[in-house]
């Protein structure tokens, strides 16, 4: 490990202290996972404190571990993962949490430490249900209102549960289940001999 990482392996395990659940190096990147109730005091004392001063959230997304490992992971299914940026000291670090319930994954909301955590939330909570509380308007940001499920969850159907479409008749958009019609979509292949002028080479 790098001086400069192993200083600020020391400097989160000197600030974090008992909150840290694991403290991981791999490939330059240092991990911190903390539990669920530490999870918002862990991220104020990461932007707050002189040593560590993690001044921008980077990035903030949601990840299900269901198949992670060929479905051999063993932990909780659902996490919150932020990458976070220290301007100052000129280093990173990634900060996760798992939700304490896997049917209905739940963890605080990061928007009064960094304001841009509002729309990256709100990704995680369309895509794959995660829910924060606290959060100023938690509502889907990229599937529509009516849309029914979470496509970032690894159980949810690759076709979807219902389609769109406008119905001249109706005048109108309307949601029907999924159909998929058997269709030949084996590529015509060309066995002309003299195609592209190739038989005379």
């Amino acid at each position: 490990m790098s001086g400069k990482l192993e200083q600020l392996k020391n400097n989160l395990d000197s600030v974090l202290g008992s909150r840290v659940v694991s403290l991981t190096q791999a490939v330059g990147e240092i991990t911190v996972v903390v539990n669920a109730p530490d999870y918002l005091a862990a991220a104020q004392a990461l932007r707050d404190d002189p040593g560590l001063r993690f001044s921008q959230l980077m990035d903030l997304s949601g990840v299900d571990y269901s198949a992670y490992g060929d479905g051999g992971w063993q932990g909780r299914r659902f996490a919150a993962t932020s990458q976070l940026l220290s301007i100052e000291h000129n280093w990173r670090v990634r900060l996760r949490v798992f939700a304490p319930d896997d049917d209905f994954p739940v963890v605080d909301t990061l928007c009064g430490v960094w304001v841009n955590a509002n729309w990256y939330e709100r990704e995680a909570f369309d895509l794959f249900g995660i829910m924060f509380s606290g959060h100023p308007d938690l509502r889907r940001i990229l599937t529509d209102y009516g849309f029914i499920g979470h496509p970032f969850r690894k159980d949810f159907p690759i076709s979807g549960q219902v389609e769109m479409r406008y119905d001249p008749q109706q005048k109108r958009v309307i949601y029907q289940p999924v159909t998929i019609e058997p269709r030949e979509i084996t590529p015509r292949i060309i066995r002309e001999e003299q195609y592209g002028d190739l038989g005379k080479h």
